[in-house]
């Protein structure tokens, strides 16, 4: 990873660049996620979101949304993350999630949840979800459902539905 490398908080001037990303790593057919469906009138940026810009470029960005779970809150929901393709395997990807995950941590929340490979996320600590313990408004791979605890012994607090906090 370069030192040039600087990871800072996602501000409303950033949306369109980080908007622009999403497009060219994602597509139209994001929109019909179901984790989409869930972030739908909630704001675009939370505290939580963070971008990485190396050479004053846009290199990776991160979403973070406030859930509920079964209405239990203290919950994040994790996604998009998303890398410019050029320089994508140079770690940058891994960096946000790992410096978002561990500002969720000293703000207090107890849970992170995202749909997504368990090769990829295992290594910040996700696991598969035991079956039907929390599960989310639309259809989604039940294998590719994980969670990660901020607080040990968080993911026995929850269960139920994600919505939107």
């Amino acid at each position: 990873m370069s030192s040039e490398l600087t990871v800072r908080p996602v501000t409303a001037s950033d949306l369109p660049a980080v908007l622009a990303l999403h497009a060219r790593v994602f597509g139209p057919g994001r929109f019909v996620r179901t984790a989409y469906r869930i972030r739908e009138g909630t704001p675009a940026i939370s505290r939580f979101c963070l971008m990485a810009v190396l050479g004053g470029e846009l290199v990776a960005a991160i979403r973070f949304t406030e859930v509920t779970i079964g209405g239990e809150g203290g919950a994040l929901l994790l996604g998009p993350l998303a890398v410019e393709p050029r320089v994508a395997g140079r770690g940058y990807g891994k960096r946000i999630v790992a410096d978002g995950m561990e500002g969720a941590r000293r703000a207090g929340l107890r849970l992170v949840v995202l749909v997504g490979d368990l090769s990829y996320y295992g290594r910040f600590g996700f696991t598969r979800l035991p079956g039907g313990q929390i599960v989310m408004p639309g259809p989604v791979d039940p294998d590719r459902l994980l969670a990660a605890e901020l607080a040990p012994g968080a993911l026995g607090a929850y269960r139920g539905v994600i919505a939107a906090r």
